[in-house]
């Protein structure tokens, strides 16, 4: 399906594509030569899933974008307190390639400007310039998830016209930053920048920064999870030069540009975002790609001060209702129409915040799935924040169901994806809003039930003389026992019976729902079965003389036959061969009772 995020990668994409303000870098003839409008957006999840739009998959190099992995790598190899020695980590307020070193430390200022990076360069451990060169192109494909390739004409580009660059080399052994051949740490530094990548090999790179170091697809370990920290912090404060504190404040994300035409932003513990656009601003960033990023930012509420939890899946449990169906109690033939058709029904249960990372999760999954449904219930009562992007995600999701014939419901009693029972239509494609998940397992097999069910369903309501209680009596045996049953009436949300309390006589069921349910000490109340027209209910505290272990209350306008226990009694006397009957019906009746009850206390779900 196209998701919600596609179409705001879309809408992003094209709300920038007309903007060709800028110039592509010049001072590197072979960079000077690319096409300046070429213009490409990918979106990697911490998952490894990848959406993207426009030129995703145009080899550029990776230029600047490269520090902060040979930084890291530096990192690994020499240690934090090593590198500290060499590199500082303030942010600089200059250009780029600013040949100077802080007044104070006579260091570079950070790893993000030319002279922290050829540093770091020259900090990368090997026996020899080849394998130095190896181990950052094979450190750098371990992020991007496949092998990386050497661009031979940027480098020689570079390596002709790259002598400002040289003059920093020689300015760093100069102060003994760098101890061995200048030039050949620079020209390392020219090499590792003509690495080619695409927008997509660089959202996954950064999606593999904000797993943590571990590549999602792969599951490849590039770095340390300590090490990322210290490499997101720099590129927080330093990525994006002396543009780094508007970027900062705009968009939030730690960054690297590149003038080769990509940024790298991460959202840490969620997501890599990359675009190409070769044209640059005045501090050598790309223009759209500042401004996509702004725009991602906002719409999908991105900013590292607003996401303040790591993020995980929203999924907390997902299973079929033939897997856990509901407990109502169902006749036979219901029974086998649910076991055969129960898995065109499913229940998915959410939890924690529902932000952008977390929705896209269940939403991707949801919106994916290949199997024909017929129903579908999404638990929301153990989520707890509720971005807007997430409720558009929700809400196309449910649209795009609906358009499939899929009828989708939502357990939302606190309504924080903003429906309420009364905002949707319950007979129509969208479904109901349900304040517990019994009852909206219930719906969905009823969805079932009415498309499936070839045999007698439950019917909606009964006669006294038709209960199943009743059925083995004759015709003589009926006319005796009749004048003992009282009909009673019962509102939805009427309580019946209150656990506690003595034997009440035998309930059976004429027309409505009522559910058996028992309140936990912390005062909430658990569902253990629901019964239906010629049901009973009643037979344990009646059989023997104990008091009611559960609740029982009218989930619809209910109406129920009840013999009461005086009258129960007197059957000994006045037609005890109708009680002789009654006891055998209902000790099989409290003896299934009773097992549900045991099952269901020991695997109940709260709330439902």
């Amino acid at each position: 399906m196209s998701s919600v995020v596609d179409q705001i990668l879309q809408h992003v994409f094209d709300a920038c594509r007309d903007d060709t303000s800028g110039s592509v870098a010049d001072y590197i003839p072979e960079l000077a030569a690319v096409a300046p409008d070429g213009f490409g957006i990918a979106l990697a999840t911490s998952d490894g899933y990848v959406y993207e739009v426009g030129d995703t998959s145009t080899p550029f190099t990776i230029q600047s974008i490269s520090k902060p992995f040979t930084y890291g790598l530096a990192l690994a190899d020499r240690g934090e307190d090593a590198v500290a020695q060499k590199i500082d980590i303030e942010p600089s307020g200059e250009p780029f390639n600013e040949i100077s070193l802080d007044p104070i430390t006579e260091r570079p200022r950070n790893p993000m400007i030319n002279a922290g990076a050829i540093t770091s360069a020259s900090l990368i451990a090997g026996k020899s310039a080849a394998d130095r060169f190896e181990r950052i192109r094979q450190a750098y494909s371990r992020y991007a998830g496949r092998s990386l390739t050497f661009n031979e004409s940027v480098y020689l580009s570079e390596a002709r016209t790259g002598n400002r660059n040289r003059a920093i080399g020689y300015m760093l052994r100069s102060f003994d930053i760098i101890t061995d051949d200048p030039d050949a740490a620079v020209d390392l530094y020219f090499r590792q920048c003509s690495i080619d990548v695409t927008a997509v090999d660089l959202a996954m790179m950064a999606a593999t920064m904000a797993n943590n170091g571990l590549n999602p697809r792969t599951k490849e370990r590039a770095l340390a999870p300590a090490l990322v920290e210290r490499v997101l912090s720099v590129m927080t404060t330093c990525g994006m030069y002396d543009g780094a504190g508007d970027w900062v404040a705009r968009v939030g994300m730690p960054a690297k540009s590149g003038v080769g035409g990509g940024i790298l932003a991460v959202l840490p513990g969620q997501m890599g975002i990359a675009v190409y656009s070769p044209r640059l601003d005045p501090h050598g960033n790309s223009v759209r790609g500042v401004a996509a990023c702004r725009e991602l930012s906002r719409k999908l509420e991105l900013h590292f001060l607003h996401v303040t939890r790591a993020a995980r899946s929203a999924i907390r449990g997902k299973y079929t209702v033939g897997e856990a169906p509901s407990r109502r109690r169902r006749s036979e033939i219901e029974q086998a129409a649910l076991a055969r058709f129960g898995s065109r029904a499913r229940v998915y249960e959410l939890h924690g915040d529902l932000l952008f990372s977390g929705a896209e999760t269940a939403v991707r999954e949801i919106g994916n799935l290949n199997e024909q449904l017929d129903a579908l219930v999404i638990d929301v009562r153990g989520v707890d924040e509720v971005s807007d992007v997430a409720r558009g995600m929700f809400d196309s999701v449910l649209a795009h169901l609906s358009s499939r014939g899929c009828r989708a419901s939502l357990v939302d009693p606190s309504g924080v994806l903003g429906r309420t029972s009364s905002s949707i239509d319950p007979g129509g494609a969208s479904g109901r809003v349900f304040a517990d998940l019994g009852s909206a397992i219930q719906w969905a097999e009823e969805i079932l039930l009415d498309k499936y069910c070839v045999g007698p369903r439950q019917p909606d309501r009964i006669a006294l003389r038709d209960h199943p209680v009743l059925e083995g009596l004759s015709p003589a045996e009926y006319a005796a026992v009749e004048p003992a049953f009282t009909v009673h009436t019962y509102a939805r949300g009427d309580t019946v019976v209150t656990s506690g309390q003595p034997a009440a006589g035998l309930f059976l069921v004429l027309a409505g729902q009522v559910s058996s349910s028992f309140t936990s000490p912390g005062g909430r109340h658990h569902r253990i079965s629901t019964l239906s027209p010629g049901m009973s209910f009643g037979e344990m505290p009646l059989l023997a003389r104990t008091k009611f272990l559960l609740d029982f209350r009218a989930d619809t306008p209910l109406s129920v036959a009840v013999m009461s226990v005086r009258d129960f009694d007197a059957l000994s006397v006045s037609a005890p061969s109708v009680k002789l009957e009654l006891l055998t019906t209902l000790a099989t009746g409290a003896y299934m009772q009773m097992n549900t009850a045991i099952k269901s206390l020991g695997q109940f779900d709260v709330g439902r």
